[in-house]
């Protein structure tokens, strides 16, 4: 068993150096104009030995409650049916898994996230991604791995979610900070190309995913990230992440874990279900 135990980001050097054949690898790419074009590079060309989790089927729930009701685009999924999957995949409660993708840790992020929300601490985004990987000269594999059943189960949370009720009671808080994920113009109100709404949650603050990251698509320092987050927030415990629907938000929530600022939560179904009811408050512009 490996004495290395990694919780927020792996280089690509240290994945190759500490890489053990009990730790689980899980390949997250996605794309969300095309739902089949994750799976699709996975076939073409992955990190030996990973698995491949799909952002709709495996890291996210039902988009409708018992009642109708939208949830937004991703909301999260069921605790039973995520330790169902992660199961399947051969992950125990001592396994280390290491989450990658293509796009900056842009879906990888959600695996994290979701990880940590059933308690399991050691698991890690590969930094820089695949190109990262590529770049340390290593091959792809175009095999399927078998693995058998893990053994992970339902532990004390390390992570908290908000519902909308928590959002909506909190519009006028002025100690709840409200931090949105997407890019500027979408927050905006502009370019909207997924929700049938622009706009952004009246009070919320923005910060693009994308400037947690250096040019070469690898996490800027701890010390960098304390730095930028802290002119958006003193008080990470009172501090929800949101985005258009719970994912990138968990870009910045592993960003302000880097940067030691912990307690922040997720609002998973962020401006997708917000924006749902023309009733609740909306605004444009900055």
């Amino acid at each position: 068993m490996s004495t290395h135990h990694y919780t927020t980001l792996i280089s690509a050097t240290n994945l190759l150096l500490h890489a053990q054949p009990d730790w689980v690898i899980i390949d997250c790419r996605h794309d969300l104009a095309n739902p089949d074009a994750g799976r699709a590079a996975y076939d073409a060309g992955h990190i030996k030995n990973a698995r491949f989790a799909h952002l709709d089927n495996d890291l996210s729930g039902a988009k409708h409650a018992a009642d109708g009701t939208f949830k937004g685009r991703h909301p999260l999924p069921d605790h039973h049916n995520l330790i169902s999957k992660l199961q399947h995949w051969g992950i125990s409660d001592d396994t280390q898994v290491i989450a990658y993708d293509a796009h900056g840790g842009m879906f990888a992020a959600r695996l994290w996230w979701l990880l940590r929300s059933i308690g399991h601490a050691n698991v890690a985004v590969l930094d820089g991604g695949l190109a990262a990987w590529q770049a340390e000269g290593q091959p792809l594999s175009t095999v399927e791995p078998l693995a058998a059943p893990g053994n992970i189960s339902f532990k004390t949370p390390l992570v908290h979610s908000v519902n909308l009720h928590h959002v909506e009671t909190h519009l006028i808080n002025p100690k709840h900070v409200l931090i949105d994920a997407r890019a500027p113009d979408r927050f905006r109100g502009e370019n909207e190309t997924i929700d049938p709404v622009g706009g952004h949650i009246p009070g919320a603050k923005n910060r693009f995913f994308k400037d947690n990251l250096l040019p070469d698509g690898r996490f800027k320092s701890g010390h960098q990230l304390q730095q930028e987050f802290g002119y958006l927030t003193s008080d990470p415990l009172h501090t929800v992440m949101q985005c258009g629907s719970g994912v990138t938000a968990c870009h910045n929530l592993l960003a302000m874990e880097i940067a030691g600022m912990h307690g922040a939560s997720l609002y998973p179904g962020s401006w997708s279900e917000w924006c749902a009811d023309p009733s609740r408050p909306m605004t444009t512009g900055v």
